[in-house]
């Protein structure tokens, strides 16, 4: 239950976490809001680089929550971009410095065998403190030479909290990989030319 309403929170907050990651420097940064969440960033940062590939133990006190707004049955078209929420609440005593978020694709039966490694998103200067929560996107594509059928997910993110490097597993579960719709498009008009 508690899981629940956290879940109802965030996504109710989002909209709002959202609009704050627009605000330029500019502004008054007096704000909660604006102290919550900071900016994604292109950039590689080499120097975080070991820090978001280490097998690292989570913080206590750190809470995480993933949502699949659009697709609540998680099918994962083949080549295509999908995009999950993840949520992460502080209740540690202590500001969290959120560094990146990472996922990986495994089969089912033995998450041993990984079958892709997706997209790393780093981020800078996103920051939460303590007894609040953020949102942030996460958006990747499985490889469209995937073959249809069930995958495990494992999605990590990266945070540091007084300089320590630390990683929660916000999902770890079973997603279904389709067909890109844009493939089954181009199949379908290309065995339509061919019968005529």
């Amino acid at each position: 239950n508690l899981r629940v309403l956290f879940l109802a929170l965030l996504l109710l907050a989002s909209p709002l976490l959202q609009v704050a990651r627009c605000q330029s420097d500019a502004e008054d940064h007096s704000s909660l809001v604006d102290d919550v969440v900071g900016e994604n960033t292109d950039d590689a940062v080499e120097e975080d680089d070991h820090d978001l590939d280490m097998n690292l133990s989570s913080f206590p006190g750190v809470e995480t929550v993933c949502v699949f707004p659009k697709n609540s049955a998680k099918l994962v078209p083949a080549g295509e971009e999908t995009e999950l929420l993840v949520g992460l609440k502080n209740e540690g005593k202590t500001r969290v410095g959120v560094m990146g978020i990472r996922a990986s694709v495994h089969l089912p039966y033995d998450h041993k065998l990984l079958v892709q490694n997706l997209t790393m998103l780093r981020l800078n200067n996103a920051s939460i403190p303590t007894s609040l929560q953020a949102t942030f996107p996460y958006i990747f594509a499985v490889s469209q030479y995937l073959q249809p059928g069930a995958f495990d997910l494992v999605g990590y993110i990266i945070y540091d909290v007084e300089g320590k490097p630390y990683q929660s597993v916000f999902y770890n579960g079973t997603i279904e990989v389709v067909e890109s719709d844009r493939k089954s498009t181009r199949l379908n008009s290309s065995h339509q030319g061919a019968s005529r």
